[in-house]
């Protein structure tokens, strides 16, 4: 079921003439609140989305992009659907991007694949709704029916009597009109979609290949200084004293500001001195000068190693706090036929988007103006607004850039905390703090790193009917860590009868959050590695035994009425597609040996989360350590349309690729006494060309609404890889990054 929401639509007269649309779509609040988006808190109260579409006297439409834009194609996309109702000319279409305003445009987060499905019908029907005012006005100064009028690339035509007008040219009248109901407004069928559905370069491509200045890192101001902020080299480190005098002394240094904040969280300000200087570089420099003692004690024992001990501990004692039981799975795997265990571990991921975090403020007035690149822009402005103590939300002004790479990590707002209290602190002077990769890197809100003890039973005809998993994982006081929770309805769960999740949390100084797929990117590593192991066990292959979960097509309720449902046949219909376009009947568990001794195999994996089904092949060889990716094909159903297929096939490729990278890229972020080891690309690889596989997209479409597809198809590409090594060596993988043991 989706949300219900009601789209109330004014009109009005832009300057010089013209129609501005403005569409607020009202969404319960608990819609907001389970997206986690920007201000949920605020939307007990009031919560409205809302777009804007203006259209000129010359026929140039502009759209209000709502949603911060970091890769991921919403910027084209969510227009794209204003423009296909409105039935305007794309060409004709300008978008700008909005700043940050709860009050005006509701919960403008970029996050959790959540901008299509919150957009789609709220954008159909403002796109309509303009489309029928601008008929009607048309209508009126004509003197014909509605009826006999025709719509198509921003003209208005009336076949009876040959006349037509552009967009613009009723525009103005269409102002004075009151603006329909939205509900009454009827949609195009699919088959007349002119703009959804076509292959559309992202609106900005251009501009950045021009190297334009649209990125947080780009803004320039008059007197701008620029600045760096030195924090504690252990997380929950805390600042003692300062001797900023040699800093001060430093090459273009103008100012050094010791802060004290209140901790490491998204809603406060970690402790720090700030350098500012004419250029970056130079207040970079002048770090090396400070003489900073810090309390590090917090930190003391908050290490990897200890970490894995205490899990390890953890597992072996049992018990953990009870997620969910399902039938009797102790008593059903004490009179299995056969029992299969396996511990799987993952380790703490840094984002390492490419633009490292920044942000632009003026302190003026009592009144702060900022820009910056933020995946949830409200939520951002009011923690800058608690930070500084401003009366009111509107002293504070968020100019959304375009994020360099966000992938989750621009969900938290240390930077802009830390730029709006120097800001403060030296008023009338607009500053830009920039993080070092250093920075980056170090000072991240990690990827959890999480460790797992399964079992499972099979009976005497193959089949599974018990499974329990104990997940070690962050957190205190009976809460998890920012995203280190666990999923319930994880499979099998669901599918088989009996069934057990418990969980067992210990402590961490480390800041954790979101990454991209969130949870998902570990849990089906996990999930569907161990599923391998159950299938081989039980004799048969990892897409049998999840067909066999599956049986017939059913749509099963979300676990404790949160989330969605789950469509088994959805399910089935991705995996189907994907055995099919992989031939994944050749061979698809003996390893091919090739001339040059390569062990070559594929693997297999399916995963649902985001809204979206998602099955994937993978063919890779192994040479002595060495693993290869030749091919990945994919079979995704993300709804009934995919609204701009360069974007959805770059996302797909982007999450193949950031999902080899986590598995083959040796990416894992090691902590010893709190302190990172890893500092820039050099100790934590991002993916390079040659990793990149050849990828085979293919969609099931589906009588759904469409979904998102920044994260959906992330999550399968690792199991899949691992399951594909284990087909051509032998080798289980249960950790990541993989390490395959030297012959």
């Amino acid at each position: 079921m989706w949300p219900e929401r009601r789209t109330f639509l004014k009109a009005s007269l832009l300057a010089g003439g013209g129609l501005a649309l403005e569409a607020f779509i009202a969404v319960p609040a608990r819609v907001l609140a389970a997206a986690g988006g920007a201000g949920a808190a605020a939307a007990a109260v009031h919560a409205e989305l809302t777009a804007f579409v203006s259209i000129a006297p010359d026929g140039v439409v502009t759209i209000t992009a709502r949603n911060p834009e970091m890769g991921q194609g919403t910027k084209t996309s969510l227009p794209m659907i204003v423009a296909d109702e409105l039935d305007c000319d794309w060409d004709q279409v300008r978008i700008v991007q909005a700043d940050a305003d709860f009050a005006r445009y509701g919960a403008q987060t970029a996050g959790g694949s959540n901008s299509t499905p919150s957009s789609w019908l709220p954008m159909r029907q403002t796109g309509a709704a303009a489309r029928a005012m601008l008929l009607q006005a048309a209508a009126q100064q004509w003197s014909v029916p509605v009826a006999e009028l025709t719509t198509s690339k921003g003209r208005i035509a009336h076949a009876a009597s040959g006349r037509s007008c552009g967009y613009g040219d009723v525009a103005s009248a269409a102002a004075q009109l009151a603006p329909p109901a939205p509900e009454s407004v009827p949609l195009k069928q699919p088959g007349e979609f002119t703009v959804i559905g076509r292959a559309i370069a992202g609106i900005d491509g251009p501009r950045v290949l021009r190297g334009e200045p649209l990125f947080g890192i780009d803004t320039r101001l008059p007197g701008m200084l620029y600045a760096v902020y030195e924090v504690a080299p252990a997380h929950g480190g805390r600042l003692v004293k300062a001797n900023v005098e040699a800093a001060k002394a430093a090459p273009g240094v103008k100012h050094v500001v010791p802060l004290t904040g209140d901790g490491d969280a998204d809603s406060g300000l970690a402790d720090g001195v700030a350098i500012v200087a004419t250029h970056w570089w130079l207040a970079n420099e002048a770090r090396a000068k400070l003489d900073v003692q810090w309390d590090l004690s917090r930190a003391q024992g908050h290490s990897t190693a200890a970490y894995r001990a205490r899990a390890g501990e953890a597992l072996e004692k049992g018990g953990g706090t009870e997620l969910r039981r399902d039938g009797d799975p102790d008593a059903a795997l004490a009179g299995a036929a056969k029992r299969v265990s396996a511990r799987y571990e993952y380790p703490f991921l840094a984002h390492g988007s490419l633009e490292p975090q920044n942000c632009t403020a003026l302190f003026k007035g009592g009144k702060v103006e900022m820009w910056a690149p933020t995946q949830a822009p409200a939520r951002g402005r009011e923690l800058v607004q608690k930070l500084l103590g401003l009366p009111a939300l509107e002293d504070v002004t968020v100019h959304v850039t375009r994020c360099g790479g966000g992938f989750g990590r621009r969900l938290m707002h240390d930077y802009m905390l830390q730029a709006a209290a120097i800001a403060k602190a030296l008023p009338g002077t607009p500053v830009q703090l920039i993080w070092s990769r250093e920075d980056d890197i170090r000072r991240d809100y990690y990827r959890a790193a999480g460790w797992h003890g399964l079992e499972a039973g099979l009976d005497a005809d193959g089949r599974l009917i018990a499974f329990t998993d104990h997940f070690v994982t962050f957190g205190e006081g009976g809460s998890t860590a920012r995203g280190a929770n666990f999923t319930p309805t994880l499979p099998p769960a669901d599918l088989i009868p009996n069934l057990g999740f418990t969980q067992t949390t210990m402590p961490t100084v480390l800041t954790t959050g979101w990454l991209r797929a969130p949870g998902s990117n570990a849990l089906c590593f996990m999930s569907q590695g161990f599923l391998d192991e159950v299938a081989q066990a039980a004799g048969k292959d990892l897409p049998a035994l999840m067909l066999e979960l599956l049986g017939e097509r059913r749509v099963i309720p979300p676990f404790g009425g949160r989330g969605v449902p789950f469509d088994t046949g959805r399910a089935r219909a991705v995996i189907e597609k994907v055995l099919r376009t992989s031939a994944w009947s050749v061979k698809p568990l003996a390893a091919q040996t090739d001339p040059a001794g390569a062990r070559r195999a594929k693997g297999f994996a399916f995963y649902f989360c985001h809204r979206g089904y998602f099955a994937e092949v993978v063919d890779a060889s192994v040479t002595g350590t060495e693993v290869t990716v030749h091919k990945v094909w994919v079979a995704g159903d993300v709804g009934s349309h995919i609204i701009n297929p360069f974007g959805a096939e770059n996302q797909v490729r982007g999450a193949i690729i950031d999902g080899l990278a986590q598995a083959l890229a040796g990416q894992a972020i090691e902590v010893v006494d709190g302190v990172v080891q890893q500092s820039n690309f050099h100790d934590y690889p991002l993916a390079r060309m040659p990793i990149t596989p050849e990828i085979n997209i293919a969609w099931v479409k589906s009588d759904n609404p469409p979904t998102g597809l920044g994260e959906p198809a992330l999550p399968p590409v690792i199991p899949a890889l691992t399951n594909a090594i284990h087909a051509a060596t032998g080798t289980r993988i249960r950790s990541l990054p993989v390490k395959l043991p030297a012959a």
